[in-house]
């Protein structure tokens, strides 16, 4: 049985965020619940960041109900060896992350524990703001029941793997020693999250928008992957498909891991750029099959994969310039 008043410990992993940081601890310090453990984790910036977490600590020091924890690395560890300090240090029931340049609802980790409280749930879900400089669009997650409901869901593509998108019983992580992959900073909260969902007993959605997620501009639509990031994520895929085949679930969702793989290239079908196709029909070739029998996934995103399958490049860049440059753009500004 919960407490009536857990402690929720929110992870900020900072790196060279001077412009930004103010944003994320105002909504953070300004919850309408203020049983909180905020841990910032310094990696290494080069800017002015820990004079802005100075400012935050000494102007917290008087709010007895919040406990503000500073932790600096020694060297750059990246996204993931940061979250793995977060939460080594964490003590809360819960887990939260905030990202350095985005924002909370004031109520949003108040609606989450009454949440956890009321329905005991391991992992609870919520929607969320993509926010632009001049104007934000409110996006809805599909709702689930069951961790394989939401494992399933993931795989798919009908539910986004961001961390911020859910508060974790932290036991989870610590019964099953749940960790990132040091240095493997793509994919990172993909990993994770589908593992904390195996693991999960119970779980809830809650159907309201309190992430705001920035984003500067609509070139942020898109998303290119080096090669070292693709050596990331298919590090994180692959301890994925190790510890699914180790689960209960083990068999059950084969096909839906290609549905993944094909969910985890398509960033590179938006481009305009021909070498971008290229590196997609080479990645994850096994998963090209299955293109169209993701019903969960749009057909206009099953024909934009399934021309790229038939390297029909014409189409895709003429996708690229209407859809995304010219729709997008006016809509994303």
């Amino acid at each position: 049985m919960l407490q009536e008043n857990p402690l929720v410990s929110i992870i900020v992993p900072v790196y060279n965020a001077e412009s930004t940081l103010y944003i994320a601890l105002d909504s953070i310090i300004s919850q309408s619940y203020q049983h909180l453990e905020v841990i910032l984790i310094d990696d290494c910036s080069q800017d002015n960041t820990l004079d802005v977490i100075d400012k935050y600590t000494v102007r917290l020091s008087n709010q007895t109900d919040i406990i503000i924890k500073v932790i600096s690395h020694e060297h750059n560890k990246g996204v993931a060896g940061a979250r793995n300090t977060g939460l080594n240090n964490a003590t809360g029931d819960y887990i939260y992350y905030v990202d350095a340049d985005d924002y909370i609802e004031r109520d949003a980790i108040e609606i989450m524990v009454k949440e956890a409280i009321e329905t005991e749930a391991d992992i609870i879900g919520c929607n969320w703001y993509l926010s632009f400089s001049h104007n934000e669009r409110k996006m809805n997650q599909s709702s689930f029941e069951t961790p394989i409901d939401a494992i399933q869901k993931i795989l798919s593509g009908k539910i986004r793997w961001n961390l911020w998108l859910f508060m974790v019983r932290r036991s989870l992580y610590e019964e099953y020693n749940i960790r990132f992959l040091d240095g493997m900073n793509m994919g990172e909260d993909m990993m994770a999250m589908i593992k904390l969902f195996i693991h999960a007993k119970k779980v809830s959605y809650i159907d309201k928008a309190l992430y705001h997620y920035g984003q500067s501009n609509e070139g942020s639509l898109t998303k290119t992957y080096s090669e070292r990031h693709r050596k990331e994520v298919m590090a994180n895929l692959n301890a994925i498909e190790g510890y699914l085949q180790e689960s209960v679930y083990s068999g059950r969702l084969d096909e839906r891991i290609n549905f993944l793989k094909l969910n985890i290239k398509l960033p590179l079908l938006i481009s305009d750029k021909k070498d971008n196709y290229k590196i997609w029909l080479k990645w994850f070739p096994e998963a090209n099959p299955f293109i169209m029998r993701n019903k969960d996934m749009s057909f206009r995103t099953r024909l934009l994969q399934w021309m790229a399958m038939k390297r029909q490049y014409w189409f895709l860049k003429l996708y690229y310039n209407i859809v995304i440059r010219y729709i997008y753009g006016i809509i994303y500004k």
